[in-house]
């Protein structure tokens, strides 16, 4: 960026507060999109260097003190590819996109059906037969029109499973069958990511982070090649949105942890849930 543009930005930049009352400079929305089309860059790019000369972009003032500024860079710097868009994924494609996650590659090639409108946050009366990629694009741009975005609108397969994530520093497992999660763990073992992975059924779930070195998805399915179905218990049990809305919650903030480098994440454990009775356990894999 220009000595003219830093410039510029030091000027929009204005008094605000952070929620305990302590006195922070902030830029608001319009004039962070005002500096992104004026340079030919993302917004994404603008609010990096605000925070880095210590100007807060007004979307991120609740961030603030739970994540530092160095945090917030480092997310706005990190790449995410989300596999499955229905009901974990739409939830996490949100909830990402809200705490300024800079790129985001947002993987299905399914469409809207009628029985998805019980828990799946991008699907609508109006929007059956939409691609789920790209509503999920969409929300993001409504979110923030300054994050990198990248919808694939295809199903994850092991021909493809490389190139799509190939860009990513993480991948985020919300898909609804175990052969495509350990498609997607084999992909990410090989491009050396983690992968935060979660499944539900009725109002219960489990969650684990996978990192290369991981035994993975075996510790929890058994062998890939002995796995009696492709499909868990949400075949008997469906999908709540309760349950649903917890789990992409609990991927989300793995997905924090995991980018901040943080060392309690649930890597080589098991977080099993159940809202029928308040249970959560951690199981050491």
């Amino acid at each position: 960026m220009s000595n003219a543009l830093k410039s510029r930005l030091e000027r929009l930049a204005c008094p605000g507060t952070l929620a305990d009352g302590t006195p922070c400079r902030i830029i608001s929305l319009a004039h962070v999109r005002q500096l992104a089309d004026e340079a030919g860059v993302s917004g994404r790019t603008i609010e990096i260097t605000s925070l880095e000369r210590g100007v807060i972009p007004e979307r991120y003032l609740r961030n603030f003190t739970s994540l530092s500024a160095d945090d917030q860079i480092q997310l706005l710097k990190s790449s995410v590819c989300i596999v499955g868009l229905g009901g974990l994924g739409g939830l996490v494609t949100d909830t990402l996109a809200r705490l300024g996650i800079g790129r985001l590659s947002l993987v299905d090639g399914d469409v809207f059906e009628g029985h998805n409108l019980n828990r799946q946050l991008l699907s609508s009366y109006d929007g059956i037969g939409a691609s789920k990629a790209q509503a999920a694009a969409k929300r993001v741009t409504t979110i923030n029109p300054g994050l990198e975005v990248n919808a694939i609108a295809a199903y994850l397969a092991p021909a493809n499973a490389a190139d799509i994530i190939n860009t990513s520093h993480l991948v985020v497992d919300c898909l609804d069958n175990i052969r495509s999660r350990f498609t997607l763990a084999s992909a990410a073992r090989q491009a050396v990511i983690p992968m935060v992975s979660a499944a539900v059924a009725g109002l219960a779930g489990h969650i684990t982070t996978i990192f290369p070195e991981d035994r993975g998805l075996e510790e929890i399915y058994g062998p890939p090649d002995r796995l009696p179905a492709d499909k868990g218990e949400e075949l008997r049990l469906g999908c709540l949105a309760p349950g649903v809305n917890l789990m992409a919650s609990l991927e989300c903030a793995e997905v924090l942890k995991v980018l901040l480098g943080k060392d309690n994440t649930l890597q080589n454990k098991l977080l099993m849930v159940d809202l029928t009775d308040y249970t959560f356990d951690v199981l050491q894999l």
